[in-house]
């Protein structure tokens, strides 16, 4: 009784310090809720009612962690890839060459984004093309 005791607070313990009972759904509540009441059972001494109360809630909690995973691979989005025509204009945007590295590109964008920072009186939109300008340079130098 004290071993699942214990594992009960650790389950506990973790659910709370991984933050997954804030996103807890009711489903997942009475799951948790149903091998907690096995869990008493089982330690009771009653395992035949127990026992199948808390496989049949782990089962649940590995299809929903299956589920979850299957969700989140088709969730990625393929990466934006740039065309030549894209890095063209990041680098005329910029003033910087073919053969600029990720120093030059860095140094351009400070120079630049000095003086059209809405703080300073540009616009957002230049500010934004300018960081998409040396987002993009400095992603396709370390493509290279």
């Amino acid at each position: 009784m004290g071993v699942l005791t214990l594992l009960i607070a650790a389950l506990a313990i973790w659910l709370i310090w991984t933050g997954k009972l804030q996103r807890m759904t009711a489903q997942d509540g009475i799951a948790l809720g149903a091998a907690l009441v096995g869990a008493v059972l089982a330690a009771k001494g009653k395992p035949v009612i127990g026992a199948p109360l808390l496989i049949s809630v782990a089962l649940f909690f590995a299809q929903q962690g299956q589920a979850r995973a299957r969700r989140r691979k088709r969730a990625i989005p393929p990466a934006p890839t740039a065309d030549y025509a894209d890095i063209a204009r990041a680098r005329a945007l910029l003033g910087l060459g073919p053969d600029a590295d990720a120093d030059a590109i860095r140094a351009a964008h400070r120079r630049l984004i000095a003086s059209v920072h809405p703080d300073k009186g540009g616009t957002e939109a230049l500010a934004a093309q300018i960081n998409a300008a040396r987002d993009l340079l400095l992603q396709e130098r370390a493509g290279r």
